[in-house]
């Protein structure tokens, strides 16, 4: 992987994350756990596609298989939490390696 697909794999993350971000905001004003799991399900199908296009299919298969955890909580609000960050941290990890010159060129499958 070059560093400007590198460079292009970060940005892609990032516009995720962000929209991510966007989505637990407003579901946590809402308050619409619901309509909040429904928005992931379809930011998940999308970021997919543009981490299949933007680092490889590999990397898109990898988020695919991601799958939150069981949750025992009973608090929606703390379970939303969860969900969302069972999804931004594997983004966040990826980014970081992205961001490593040495390890960049590995990712690309």
């Amino acid at each position: 992987m070059t560093p400007e697909d590198a460079k292009k794999g970060i940005a892609v993350i990032a516009q995720q994350v962000k929209e991510l971000d966007g989505i637990f905001l407003d579901t946590m004003e809402t308050l619409n756990t619901v309509a909040g799991m429904e928005r992931v399900a379809k930011w998940r199908a999308k970021t997919v596609a543009l981490l299949t296009q933007a680092v490889g299919p590999q990397i898109g298969q990898d988020f695919a298989r991601v799958q939150p955890g069981p949750s025992f909580t009973n608090d929606l609000v703390e379970e939303f939490t969860e969900f969302t960050d069972t999804f931004k941290t594997p983004l966040l990890t990826l980014s970081k390696a992205l961001s490593k010159p040495d390890q960049a060129s590995s990712e690309k499958g």
